[in-house]
């Protein structure tokens, strides 16, 4: 039994509909994530769960409790944990007391304080600040701050808003394996909020794509990339090269298909579970550029190989992107960095039969 279930989750702002009758399950001790544009719902269902909004419709189930179908239960009564955007840290108290301010309102120990809060500094590695005002930390220490007083209380449940959008892009890289470690490291369930694809891609143990109120997928890193279930969600993760076409045969046995282009009376693509071997079916012939190779000389013979002339080149340090014309196509292509040719160029692309997927138009 999963634990944390949302059945059928509905909520509305006025006209708008914010989560559009959604389910879920998050195992116990998984690290979820619900990734999507602003918008799409995810931070909505967050507050769900939290108990910061109440839905129209449906239930979330916690550790086998109903938080709204048998009573609608208070957020400081589900045994969660978060952190939000901002941090949400005082400023004019210092770091023991932002990390104990919730212990003291339960009334608990001022002994039993002090050593809860030795344990969870230790483990946010901030022994030795405790006497610090917030203002005095870095950007990466005051989250940590939050962190800790999230934790501090035991929570069942750990969710995460958009923790890491405040901190500069490495402070932010370094953040996404310690919050992932520490949260492996307790065990604790945990929902995480973020529009960051590669946030999303390095801390999670499996990842919700939403859009417009919608689960549109649900599957682990690999899976949401290497086999996404629409155009939306290959576009949202990562880049692709999206290949207008129609279905033209399909391998009898195989999950291959044939698929006219403008340039190609048959490119040879795989289907990734979506119904599109229809003939004439409309659809996409989508690749990520990394999985086009590159050739100045025409190479040997073999599926799918084009000549193109480079219209565009970007030079990224470690590798470029080329933007190559077939036959009024444009292909942006990943190359290594001392790749030869130049712009107005003529060069050969041979795009991976097996990574040449069909998405439904």
């Amino acid at each position: 039994m999963a634990f944390i279930e949302i059945r059928n989750l509905f909520k509305r702002y006025k006209k708008v509909t914010a989560v559009n009758r959604i389910q879920l399950e998050v195992e116990k001790g998984e690290l979820l994530t619900l990734l999507g544009p602003s918008g799409c719902g995810k931070t909505t269902t967050l507050r769900c769960i939290a108990g910061l909004e109440k839905p129209e419709e449906g239930d979330i189930i916690i550790d086998g409790k109903p938080m709204i179908s048998e009573g609608f239960v208070q957020p400081s009564k589900r045994g969660i944990g978060m952190m939000f955007q901002n941090y949400a840290v005082w400023p004019h108290m210092k770091v023991y007391s932002n990390i104990v301010y919730g212990l003291k309102l339960q009334r608990i120990s001022r002994q039993s304080i002090k050593e809860k809060a030795k344990d969870v500094l230790e483990l946010v590695g901030l022994q030795g600040l405790e006497d610090r005002y917030p203002g005095q930390l870095s950007g990466g220490q005051q989250q940590r701050v939050a962190l800790a007083r999230a934790l501090i209380r035991n929570p069942k449940v750990l969710l995460l808003d958009e923790p890491l959008s405040n901190l500069d892009a490495k402070l932010r890289e370094k953040m996404r394996f310690e919050i992932k470690s520490l949260v492996k490291r307790m065990g604790i369930t945990s929902v995480y909020v973020t529009h960051d694809q590669a946030e999303a891609m390095v801390i999670s143990d499996r990842i919700v794509v939403m859009e417009k109120g919608n689960i549109v997928q649900i599957g682990s890193p690999h899976e949401i990339y290497e086999k996404p279930a629409s155009r939306f969600v290959a576009d949202f993760i990562g880049a692709m090269n999206f290949i207008p076409g129609e279905v033209v045969g399909v391998l009898p046995g195989t999950n291959e298909v044939y698929v006219r282009t403008e340039f190609s009376e048959k490119l040879l693509c795989r289907s990734t579970g979506v119904d599109v071997t229809a003939p004439d079916r409309k659809v996409y012939a989508s690749i990520r550029p990394e999985d086009v190779e590159v050739f100045a000389e025409p190479p040997q013979a073999g599926e799918n190989l084009f000549k193109g002339i480079i219209a565009n080149k970007a030079y990224l340090g470690n590798f470029l992107f080329l933007f190559v014309n077939i036959n009024g196509t444009t292909i942006r292509v990943q190359a290594p960095h001392q790749f030869p040719q130049e712009e107005g160029h003529e060069l050969y692309l041979s795009l991976n039969p097996q990574k040449c997927i069909v998405l439904p138009e």
